[in-house]
């Protein structure tokens, strides 16, 4: 077994700040699944300076759209202060909770790391850095070295739409990309 945990573990959210007197809990989420915060159930907390999250208890929760939050009331949490020494606290799942995906989706953690090649020419483009959520999440890939030549900027963003990205290959680790003329054009 490795110790590291993010193998084990999948953030689900960050307490960012109490919500109200009664210990509820503001919660910025960076999962797509909306019942990791709604559905009452065992979730696990790591506190800043742990190394091991611990099981706690999820009573309700509902989302505030206009902010993008998840506001939660967790169990023995009950007062402000209690809400407070929480404040970027993570919340985790264990890894192997991952909701099922259909055929079509993909975890966004599975796609950083991957390799980005031109369909047509099957020409290494980059490799994927970073996820940028957006309407459609936009993919930031940075060039591989062959790509980019001697241009100074660094890392492109594709849009993560079928049109664009019609391939994802989990398993043999690539992303085959159509880009429109003028998405990789470089700015000197």
């Amino acid at each position: 077994m490795t110790n590291d945990k993010s193998d084990n573990w999948l953030e689900i959210g960050k307490i960012v700040s109490p919500q109200g007197l009664s210990g509820e809990l503001r919660v910025y989420p960076v999962s797509d699944f909306p019942e990791r915060f709604e559905v009452p159930g065992k979730r696990w907390l790591l506190r800043s300076g742990d190394t091991e999250p611990q099981p706690i208890e999820l009573l309700t929760g509902r989302y505030i759209s206009n902010k993008n939050l998840y506001v939660i009331k967790l169990a023995g949490v009950a007062n402000c202060d209690q809400a407070e020494a929480l404040r970027g606290c993570t919340l985790m799942v264990p890894a192997s909770d991952r909701p099922q995906l259909g055929e079509d989706e993909y975890h966004v953690l599975d796609l950083i790391g991957l390799e980005v090649f031109m369909q047509v020419s099957g020409e290494l483009v980059g490799t994927v850095v970073d996820i940028i959520p957006a309407g459609n999440d936009l993919l930031e890939v940075k060039f591989h070295e062959s790509f980019a030549g001697d241009k100074k900027q660094k890392t492109v963003l594709i849009p993560f739409v079928e049109a664009i990205a019609p391939v994802v290959d989990l398993k043999s680790n690539r992303i085959e990309i159509t880009p429109p003329p003028g998405l990789l054009e470089i700015n000197n």
